[in-house]
């Protein structure tokens, strides 16, 4: 019995024929990519696709506006940067990661699988060449001004359709959270001890403020990633471009994806650095430990039941043990914690990709795509679910305004009237022997209990003011 060897055709590009299976799209170059480069099983994502399909297609259309491109080549370009648009064409993009560190390979691949479907549109066979991949698909541009672009313009249009909207969706649940729990007064609690009343609609309040200053950053994050590295093409001078190429093609790309993207003003640190990029990470770290702390702080004010703080009561999502009977667990909340962890570490890789930049060239593009647009995946699916399966759920308890009255902090309050030192004595006092400030204060001062009503009101000391005690710490 004989294994029969799968259909292949005969390709060809500047280093001579290579042999590439029969359906493919993609050509010779890709093909030798594939050969270089078995590395992983990681490969550019869905938004890097089209992102550079886009580019494609609105480089075709700027060429035609030019009169540098024969409009039926160029509209027949245009279909095919469609199809890799939606989708239809990703089987053919088929490189890993870990290859050219300017992208090269996967510019190749775009401009081979284009250049193919193209020519099919046209009637001709592939490697027929009816359209040139180099020639017509690739006029005025380079791999090394068209990957730096396509990465800026992916994360755009993930933030812009998939992070923003999600962190507003988290916003909302935690302010709606903050106003249904305002009634709730707490003991608050500074280096894991108690401290001063707190409403728990406050402590919600802040949450949602990390998330608005979130939105506030991807905002900033947005207006840096706009300045694209299109007209560059190989070092910078634009050499081979025509001079309103990169202009015509970023306002048709900004019309297109409803996206602000702008040629940029110095092409020459455009394309030998990621600077962008790597801001643009940064800010998504910064978010992801926000959302560490509010998904922390939330498991924590939820830990017992009846042994732990008990504070509030998270949504029973799941069984949380196979041994326990009627356990659960905060799983929704681990799951944001480890997409932190994630998140971090993509973010120290995109900043050693921000080193390879050597002269007129970064040459660690296509790692730091995967992980930027992994964490803005990431991110945005955790910060949805976050709000979604957890957030919208959360009840509040009795637990946290029944031991206000218990707690020592409110000495706090009665610093103003006795004296910080006297203060002091007496919560050491209620400490040891269990009672509550009210009942030492009975017996330690001449306060009356209008005196002690009016100090140790707990909404009182969620308010700014002088009269009910100094800060603490």
């Amino acid at each position: 019995m004989t294994t029969r060897r799968p259909r292949v055709r005969i390709e060809k590009d500047s280093m001579g024929q290579m042999e590439v299976p029969a359906d493919a799209l993609y050509g010779a170059s890709t093909m030798r990519a594939v050969l270089n480069f078995p590395i992983s099983d990681l490969r550019f994502p869905r938004q890097f696709i089209r992102a550079l399909g886009l580019v494609k297609l609105a480089a075709a259309r700027t060429n035609m506006s030019l009169g540098l491109l024969d409009p039926k080549l160029g509209n027949a370009i245009v279909a095919a940067a469609q199809e890799v648009v939606d989708g239809k064409l990703d089987q053919h993009f088929v490189l890993d990661i870990f290859q050219t560190g300017s992208g090269t390979s996967t510019n190749t691949n775009a401009n081979e699988v284009i250049a193919n479907r193209a020519s099919q549109i046209l009637g001709g066979d592939l490697g027929s060449r009816l359209v040139h991949p180099n020639d017509h698909v690739n006029m005025c541009q380079s791999s090394n001004d068209v990957i730096p672009t396509s990465i800026h313009l992916a994360a755009l249009l993930a933030i812009q359709g998939d992070l923003m909207p999600a962190l507003v969706n988290l916003h909302n649940a935690l302010q709606k959270k903050s106003e249904e729990f305002w009634p709730v007064i707490k003991t608050g609690r500074t280096h894991l001890q108690d401290a001063t009343p707190i409403r728990l609609g406050q402590e919600f309040q802040g949450f949602a403020g990390q998330a608005e200053n979130g939105i506030q950053r991807l905002r900033r994050a947005q207006a840096a990633l706009a300045q694209v590295a299109l007209g560059g093409t190989a070092v910078g001078t634009g050499v081979n471009a025509h001079p309103e190429f990169s202009s015509r093609a970023c306002r048709l790309l900004s019309g297109m994806t409803g996206v602000l993207v702008q040629e940029s003003a110095n092409h020459f640190q455009a394309q030998a650095t990621l600077d962008a990029i790597v801001e643009a990470s940064g800010t998504l770290k910064t978010i992801a430990i926000s959302l560490h702390k509010i998904a922390n702080d939330i498991r924590f004010m939820g830990c017992g039941p009846r042994a732990g703080l008990g504070e509030i009561s998270l949504p029973e999502v799941q069984p949380g043990s196979s041994i326990m009977p009627g356990k659960v667990n905060p799983v929704i909340c681990e799951s944001v914690i480890q997409v932190v962890a994630q998140v971090v570490g993509n973010d120290a890789t995109v900043a050693l990709a921000g080193q390879g930049g050597y002269f007129e060239l970064n040459t660690m593009m296509p790692v730091a795509a995967y992980n930027i647009l992994q964490s803005i995946s990431l991110l945005a699916a955790s910060a949805n679910n976050f709000a979604n399966q957890c957030v919208q759920g959360i009840q509040a308890t009795a637990t946290g305004p029944a031991m206000v009255e218990k707690g020592l902090m409110l000495g706090t309050a009665l610093s103003p009237a006795i004296g910080y030192d006297a203060a002091a004595s007496i919560a050491k006092e209620a400490a040891a022997s269990g009672k509550t400030i009210r009942e030492v204060a009975r017996t330690r001062t001449k306060l009356t209990e209008a005196d002690l009503d009016r100090l140790l009101n707990p909404e009182a000391m969620t308010k700014p003011g002088l009269g009910v005690g100094g800060g603490g710490g």
